[in-house]
């Protein structure tokens, strides 16, 4: 506004001064030319007020909108200088817990790449023992060999041995089996000679003494002869039975 009024102010006095400086110029001439500027400097300085009033007026209005539109965008400046802070405070509380989380991110990055270590190692010790497994898995493939060509002659023997014990167990066999039919022949002629003795004994057992001679057999029965010239034998009752002649 000032700038305007400035501006205005500068348009007067040199408005003022072109009238001045014609009217000098003028004066050798004519009355009427001078009549002619001095309305005409009147109505310049006339129109030039109104100007001005109207260029005051509009400069008032445009101070206020911008007074206005100031305190607006101051509002908005302070608004923005707060949400800064806020973002600030949020900023240095996120830094803060980034970097809590870094130094925890290193701690367990560094844990783990002891334990990748471990397992590394432990690989290798793995490693290491396949391979020493797998030499003793061929010594051992290798004597397994050896053992399957022996095995295989032992089997070859054992075969012979086998179809000789065969043979020999057959003739074994064949040898008991005639041994048990003697010994059941044994056995039958022992049970008849045990049951004879049995019945001899039973039948003896209950005999009268006598010192007669056995002279025979009749009926299976020993016979005596009495001094008489008789001939018996025992009965079953242990009783004498005499022989009709």
């Amino acid at each position: 506004m000032k700038k305007l009024v400035l501006l205005s102010f500068l348009f007067i006095v040199s408005n003022t001064f072109y009238g001045q400086t014609a009217q000098t110029a003028e004066k050798t001439t004519t009355e009427k030319a001078t009549k002619t500027t001095k309305a005409t400097k009147e109505k310049v300085a006339k129109d030039s007020k109104t100007t001005a009033e109207k260029a005051s007026t509009k400069a008032e209005k445009v101070a206020k909108d911008s007074k206005a539109t100031a305190e607006k965008e101051s509002a908005k400046a302070e608004k923005a200088a707060k949400a800064a802070n806020d973002s600030k405070a949020t900023a240095e509380k996120a830094s803060t817990k980034a970097e809590k989380a870094a130094k925890e991110s290193k701690a367990t990055a560094e844990k783990e790449s002891a334990k990748a270590e471990k397992v590394v190692k432990a690989a290798n010790d793995s490693k290491a023992t396949a391979e020493k497994a797998s030499a003793k898995a061929e010594k051992a493939a290798k004597a397994a060999n050896d053992s399957k060509a022996t095995a295989e002659k032992a089997s070859a023997k054992a075969e012979k041995a086998a179809k000789e014990s065969k043979a020999t167990a057959e003739k074994e066999s064949a040898k008991a089996e005639k041994a048990v039919k003697a010994a059941n022949n044994s056995k039958a002629t022992a049970d008849k000679a045990t049951a004879k003795a049995v019945k001899e004994t039973k039948t003896t057992k209950d005999v009268v003494k006598t010192a007669d001679k056995v002279t025979g057999e009749y009926n299976g029965k020993k016979v005596y002869t009495g001094p008489k010239g008789g001939t018996y034998y025992i009965n079953s009752n242990g009783n004498k039975t005499y022989i009709k002649q």
